[in-house]
């Protein structure tokens, strides 16, 4: 066998074992397929991955969002979701009118807690912020208050819109202080008392460049992160801060416009020593779009000084 014909041999097993490589690999964003799911917000508990997303509805014809419910999965790897029962609508407080918007949910001394969005009956019209309460991730859950902890008008002095009381996220700090924040055009924080259903003093402002909707909270050794959705359409910024009450400092964008849907919106966490980035695009083909979103998952990685690289929005999504 002649050197030129062992070359030629083993280059062709070679672009074999790439192609049978590439043929091996899952398309696995976006990670629901069956259903059109949003404003991912993801809990670890118990070595599982819980997600809890709102559910797109709307027509291919109807250009706006319908969201008459939330949904939420489980994963023991980040590849495989199972779907749980819903767990919660926003008929399950008697003061709300609908619309299952941003929503994210906290555990916290064996209670599990669901900041929600919804649009209040005309006693405080506009939109506002609830909290539910469970013995277990995947609920039932109830109306924890009996009414909304936000309402638009606490906050007129700031923003005469009124959807600006949307997308809670809660962060229990180190010394067991809870923070919440959310808004839109406005960036709102304030503690909750111990219960978890009551805010704990005045309602704050963060000053964060174009801030336009879903703020997180997430920490990482000493740094404090709160991304956000930036400008419109929207991309997510973030900013650090050795501090939950800031003063924060903008790093600038984390994620780039999320496929073909104006809105993107974020959650960080950290699940068996691995960071991820859950969003949502307007994957799944052909209907998929502003009204009818996908949550993915994408692997997040840090610099050594703390900052965040630029998350790769990929097909693939999570393989391993």
């Amino acid at each position: 066998m002649n050197r030129l014909f062992k070359v030629s041999i083993f280059f062709n097993l070679f672009c074999c074992a790439i192609l049978n490589a590439q043929v091996n690999v899952v398309e696995n964003n976006p990670i629901i397929k069956d259903k059109f799911t949003a404003d991912p917000a993801a809990l670890v508990h118990d070595n599982t991955v819980y997600l809890y997303a709102g559910h797109d509805e709307a027509p291919h014809d109807f250009h706006f969002y319908k969201m008459n419910e939330w949904l939420v999965y489980s994963s023991k790897d980040m590849k495989t979701w199972q779907e749980h029962p819903v767990p919660l609508k926003p008929t399950d407080f008697k003061w709300s009118k609908g619309e299952a918007w941003a929503a994210q949910v906290i555990e916290r001394n064996g209670k599990f807690y669901w900041y929600v969005t919804v649009e209040h009956n005309d006693a405080h019209p506009g939109k506002a912020i609830g909290v539910a309460v469970s013995d277990t991730p995947i609920g039932p859950f109830k109306d924890a208050l009996g009414k909304a902890i936000v309402t638009n008008d606490m906050t007129t002095k700031y923003t005469d819109i009124r959807w600006d009381d949307i997308d809670p996220t809660v962060y229990v700090d180190d010394n067991g202080q809870a923070y919440l924040y959310w808004g839109n055009t406005v960036c709102y924080y304030a503690k909750l008392k111990e219960n978890m259903i009551e805010l704990d003093g005045p309602i704050r402002t963060v000053d964060l460049p174009n801030f336009t909707e879903a703020p997180w909270i997430h920490k990482k050794g000493d740094w404090y992160y709160l991304s956000y959705a930036y400008q419109f359409p929207e991309k997510i910024a973030y900013a650090m801060s050795k501090s939950i009450t800031g003063p924060w400092e903008f790093k600038g964008i984390l994620n780039e416009l999320a496929g073909n849907s104006n809105t993107n919106h974020q959650s960080i966490i950290e699940f068996k020593g691995q960071d991820y980035f859950i969003y949502h695009t307007g994957g799944i083909q052909p209907n998929g779009g502003s009204f009818r979103r996908s949550v993915c998952i994408d692997r997040l990685y840090y610099n050594e000084d703390g900052t965040m690289k630029r998350v790769i929005m990929t097909s693939e999504g999570i393989q391993n």
